[in-house]
């Protein structure tokens, strides 16, 4: 089965959707995530079962096997370490370069890919603090808890924020919370609440922002104390 842009779109999609739930995808969810009809997708699926990309059971689900995760993990790839170029190299900003990196994502030769990894250091994080993949080898994305779950009185640092939304990004850096910044969690207000956290860069309390918990949930933290 020849790579297309749509079919490497929908791998990854699955693979993301599969981390975030831990859970076969179902077809409603991976239509609602593309932005096209459940009619578009099961076709579409069918097609990438018969060429051993994923497996689908009926009722229960969509799987990327391993073929076709090492494309989810390729197109990634690719993503992350376009926006990390555009980021140092062109001084773009946290939230200009997600809408770039996929338009150039699916273009990109493996020889500006290894050139582009090796002018920046070979990084191992996105600006929004995303893992990039590894060319080659294994691949576990660290898996974090989100700001929504943690408790009262915690002290957390942020490793990654969802990084879909601009304007939702623009709007967290003038809260100060920003990948490896360090919050102690003061307060988390009952009946789902906003969560009211310091943030400081080394623990100390420059800002006391209160956060509403569906965007807390799109903070991956890790507890340090």
């Amino acid at each position: 089965m020849q790579r297309t842009e749509s079919i490497e779109d929908y791998l990854r999609a699955i693979y993301q959707l599969e981390r975030q739930t831990s859970e076969p995808v179902s077809t409603s969810a991976l239509a609602e995530r593309l932005g096209i009809s459940s009619a578009s997708v099961t076709g579409m699926v069918k097609r990438l079962a018969e060429a051993g990309l994923v497996t689908h059971e009926p009722y229960a689900g969509v799987i990327v096997t391993d073929a076709g995760r090492r494309v989810a993990l390729d197109v990634v790839r690719h993503h992350r370490l376009i926006e990390t170029f555009l980021a140092r190299t062109l001084g773009l900003k946290w939230d200009e370069v997600h809408a770039e990196a996929h338009r150039l994502e699916h273009h990109i030769s493996e020889v500006l890919e290894a050139r582009m990894d090796e002018v920046l250091g070979h990084p191992q994080r996105d600006p929004h603090g995303s893992a990039i993949p590894p060319k080659d080898g294994e691949f576990l994305e660290p898996s974090y808890e989100s700001l929504a779950d943690v408790r009262a009185g915690a002290r957390v640092v942020i490793r990654e924020v969802d990084d879909d939304d601009p304007e939702r990004l623009r709007y967290l850096d003038q809260l100060g919370l920003r990948p490896d910044v360090y919050l102690v969690v003061r307060d988390v207000a009952p009946f789902s609440g906003p969560i009211t956290v310091d943030v400081g860069e080394n623990g100390d309390k420059t800002t006391s922002p209160a956060v509403g918990r569906e965007l807390a949930r799109l903070i991956a933290v890790e507890v340090v104390g």
